[in-house]
């Protein structure tokens, strides 16, 4: 699978995001978007998961060389970011359901074998809305990458999770990401040390 960015420009008002973004990435790989503060590397990041337009340019999915729309890409995209919303009213248990309702779990993985691997046995009946901001980050994690899906989209993924939470998270990295496209959004060497590519969006302006 390949993502194809042609000539990505965003706009707010008058004010240029970034300009003429032109890249590709090809699955298997692991990359990195990088930029100061207001570069705009989550605006790329919903851009590729198809969440918003970009003002210019066009996104381009290619499956086995057949380019395909995003109604066709999108069940194989997972994503996780800070500001992305749960259903608070559920349990984790709950929660993990309906989101397994929609994806599949990776192969070999189902509901209690991922509440094991987050830690949270003792509060998988709670509601998530009654969790740490921490606890929360690793629900959304859990969620994006025990999916089966081939494209991997993790925005600033360490926010709100203490030195053991960061630890679990490298610890995914290494064990289940592999032949998956990997795209993290961050300026923290930490949530990115394995990607093998940089797109420094500071170039783009």
């Amino acid at each position: 699978m390949k993502i194809s960015l042609e000539h990505i420009s965003k706009r707010f008002q008058r004010h240029w995001i970034f300009k003429d973004i032109h890249y590709t990435f090809t699955a298997p790989g692991t990359y990195a978007l990088l930029g100061a503060n207001g570069s705009g590397k989550s605006t790329l990041m919903r851009i590729i998961a198809g969440m918003q337009p970009p003002s210019l340019g066009k996104v381009i999915f290619d499956i086995n060389g057949a380019v395909a729309d995003h109604n066709t890409v999108f069940p194989q995209i997972s994503f996780c970011a800070p500001g992305m919303e749960i259903v608070e009213e559920l349990t984790l248990r709950e929660f993990l359901a309906f989101h397994f309702s929609f994806k599949k779990p990776m192969q070999g993985f189902d509901i209690e074998s991922i509440i094991s691997l987050t830690g949270l046995q003792s509060s998988a009946d709670k509601p998530i809305g009654d969790y740490s901001s921490g606890m929360k980050q690793r629900v959304k994690l859990a969620q994006a990458i025990f999916s089966d899906t081939p494209i991997l989209l993790l925005d600033e993924p360490c926010t709100n999770l203490d030195q053991k939470g960061v630890d679990q998270y490298r610890e995914w990295m290494e064990q289940f990401v592999k032949d998956r496209m990997v795209i993290v959004a961050s300026n923290d060497a930490r949530e990115y040390y394995f990607c093998h590519e940089q797109i420094d969006l500071d170039k783009f302006k």
